[in-house]
């Protein structure tokens, strides 16, 4: 049979030769290939979203100049959610390379957080505000008591949702979706629907897996606004 660039992808990233045969070839919906499938794209899906959802946040910022639409709250308690995992890594002497990923979207967090801050005249507290951030960071890292960092671990999540039902509201009071990426939003959706997945083969119906349903359908709603409210943000962005 004649290879084609979309079989080769397939082949290479996604799934083996005989669950491409089976799938697409001889029709049969062959439930561990489909299950090999989805735990693949979910997988690609997570680290999409940790890898760039963030980055296209900040080089739209960036690049507009501006972050109108932007809720503070809601970027300060994704840069708590971002902390957890640095923390505890940092507490439990893990390896670097085990949390560099972790590291890496805690940094871009603190970005968007500083621009937010600096795009609405307050360069000077940002600047403070990430100098005591990272001290307090450091300091739980390195001397938090054990109690204490399971603690700031479990509400990771806890966290996260919230800081999406503050964005969510913002959006619907404003009307528009402002400087919000569409990339992001895109990409963060994806990732939560990986982690459904991911977390439905590991714990099945957990109090986590629960948690990530109810972020992954907070994720849905604000890329429905974003696509929704598309036409009222570009008109305000003319008018400006």
């Amino acid at each position: 049979m004649a290879t084609s660039p979309v079989r080769d992808f397939l082949v290479s990233y996604l799934m083996p030769e005989k669950c491409f045969d089976e799938i697409f070839v001889n029709f049969h919906l062959h439930v561990p290939c489909l299950r090999f499938l989805l735990n693949k794209a979910s997988g690609f899906a997570i680290v999409l979203d940790m890898l760039m959802a963030l980055a296209a946040q900040l080089l739209k910022m960036l690049c507009r100049g501006s972050a109108d639409g932007l809720s503070l709250p809601s970027a300060l308690l994704q840069l708590y959610s971002f902390s957890c995992p640095v923390i505890y890594a940092m507490a439990n002497n893990l390896p670097l390379f085990a949390w560099a990923d972790r590291l890496f979207t805690l940094a871009q967090t603190a970005a968007i957080v500083f621009l937010i801050l600096h795009y609405r005249a307050h360069t000077l507290t940002g600047v403070l505000f990430l100098l005591a951030y990272s001290a307090v960071t450091v300091l739980l890292g390195s001397y938090g008591a054990t109690a204490v960092i399971t603690v700031i671990q479990a509400s990771q999540l806890a966290a996260l949702i919230p800081s999406k039902v503050l964005q969510a509201g913002t959006n619907y009071f404003n009307g528009h979706t402002g400087q919000l990426s569409t990339l992001s939003v895109l990409l963060t959706w994806a990732g939560s629907y990986g982690f459904v997945w991911i977390s439905l083969q590991e714990t099945g119906t957990s109090l986590a897996t629960l948690s990530h349903i109810v972020s992954a359908c907070l994720s849905s709603v604000l890329l429905i606004q974003v696509l929704c409210y598309r036409s009222s943000t570009g008109a305000k962005e003319k008018k400006e």
